[in-house]
């Protein structure tokens, strides 16, 4: 659906410039229960997810490359057992805190992962760092640039670029801080055998012919099956592929959209669903044909004029989530054999990543905010706007906080932003609501008051298995 006062786009695909918010560690219980106004700035290009980040004026923050640190150096701000501080001191304040700020000025955050204790981190600086209890632990290096993606399956790190390609990774059975590339999907093999068959062939641009197993541009997602017997990427060229991770290979791929594909999940029963820069949410649905497998379409759960950014499924695989670039959040219910279930309104400008965490569902934003829902059946309550970076927040990764001696239900969220900094938070399912209750239909009007300002101290880091 269309949020009222949008408006489309030219066909010209102009940067937009963000401006920086001068705040800092700002985090807060919103009081007032207002709606948010129309915004006329709110992105609703039909574009891909990434050039709502583009930024044509060199003098942006997010564009500065000149202040890359060198790779011993990596400064870890900690924040712990902070009260956030109300303007009204009633018994009601929100569980959810900022933990600790890493930057490390060598590369906007494009994608986290989480696997056990260990936290990796991909950014447009060719690096993939590995991080433990807020210390550097490990890193490996690509010759690609722009890290795109992240997935773990076992021991085995996925990860999806810019150029197109998907690069595996292996820890070492010796030294858990080595990360050794284990081969590149498609693998040379395939090319070259592949290669010589004109039916291998098709045509993607004017006068342009690539081969159907390879993404001939940017790779937006990366997504393992529930059985971890497929992965799935999704690219600019408006495909999606389907690779056997047994043997590394591509066994299909599909034309799923008119535009840019920006996100990918599987879900539940053999259902993939996708999103796109044309605007449409899109159910394939998977079957077994002898040794390979076939992808159906099933259904279009959304069609509008924005596009779609981000797609989710939450754990038990009940509801469905799209995020777009209108700053809204549209859902599902699997009961109701997947009818839309209502909007989440939250932000002001585009939805950039989406994630679940039992039942919280997280939204990062080109606002540089990121909000923080609570599902209870088909209903959504806002628990938190957590504020603090100063750019669009790109990426999330969570993981159960087993530690904590809360009886909240905790979770450890990570949040990555153009800002170059990846920021820390617990936050718990049994938060309290901010203000307002049924944010399907409505969203308040927020000015979180500021946290004090964190102590800074430089981290011991270590650098392993560093490859080009």
């Amino acid at each position: 659906m269309l949020k009222k006062g949008s408006r489309r786009a030219s066909s010209s695909r102009g940067a937009r410039i963000f401006s920086e918010d001068n705040s800092v560690h700002k985090f807060s219980r919103i009081k007032n229960p207002n709606l948010l106004e129309e915004d006329d700035d709110i992105y609703n290009t039909r574009n891909r997810q990434d050039q709502f980040l583009t930024n044509s004026n060199s003098s942006s923050p997010y564009n500065d490359r000149s202040s890359s640190s060198p790779m011993d150096k990596s400064p870890w701000s900690s924040q712990t057992n902070v009260s956030v501080p109300f303007e009204d001191n009633d018994d009601n304040s929100t569980p959810n805190v900022l933990m600790g700020s890493l930057v490390r000025e060598e590369g906007h955050i494009y994608s986290l992962a989480t696997s056990g204790d260990l936290l990796y981190t991909g950014s447009d600086s060719k690096n993939i760092r590995v991080w433990r209890n807020q210390k550097e632990f490990a890193g490996f290096k690509s010759n690609s640039g722009l890290v795109k993606a992240i997935v773990i399956s076992g021991e085995r790190i996925f990860t999806g670029h810019q150029d197109g390609k998907i690069r595996v990774w292996k820890v070492s059975s010796k030294d858990p801080s080595v990360h050794k590339r284990v081969g590149t999907l498609p693998t040379m093999k395939d090319c070259i055998k592949n290669s010589m068959k004109t039916s291998n062939y098709f045509e993607v641009r004017r006068r342009k012919n690539s081969v159907w197993f390879r993404h001939y541009d940017a790779i937006s997602c990366l997504s393992l099956s529930e059985d971890k017997t497929f992965l799935y990427s999704s690219s600019w060229d408006k495909t999606f592929k389907v690779w056997r991770i047994s043997n590394s290979r591509c066994i299909e791929s599909v034309i799923a959209h008119d535009d840019a594909v920006n996100s990918i999940v599987a879900g539940y029963d053999g259902l993939v669903f996708t999103g796109s820069a044309d605007g449409t949410v899109k159910v394939w649905r998977r079957e077994l044909q002898g040794k390979g497998t076939k992808h159906f379409f099933s259904q279009t759960l959304l069609k509008q004029e924005c596009a779609v950014t981000a797609v989710a499924v939450n754990p038990d695989t009940t509801v469905v989530y799209c995020g777009s670039s209108d700053g809204l959040v549209n859902f599902w219910g699997r009961e109701n054999h997947l009818s839309h279930g209502g909007v989440l309104r939250g932000h002001k400008l585009a939805v950039l990543c989406l994630i679940t965490a039992g039942n919280l569902v997280l939204s990062g934003s080109a606002d540089m905010g990121i909000c923080v829902w609570r599902r209870m059946g088909i209903d959504h309550t806002c628990v938190s706007l957590l504020t603090g970076h100063n750019g669009p927040v790109k990426c999330l990764a969570a993981e159960r906080d087993d530690e904590s001696a809360s009886s909240g239900r905790p979770w450890i969220l990570y949040s990555g932003s153009l800002d170059k900094s990846v920021k820390m938070w617990r936050v718990s399912e049994n938060s309290p609501p901010v203000a307002w209750k049924g944010c399907a239909s409505s969203a308040p009007i927020a000015i979180p008051s500021s946290l004090p300002a964190a102590p800074s101290f430089p981290a011991q880091s270590r650098v392993n298995g560093v490859q080009n």
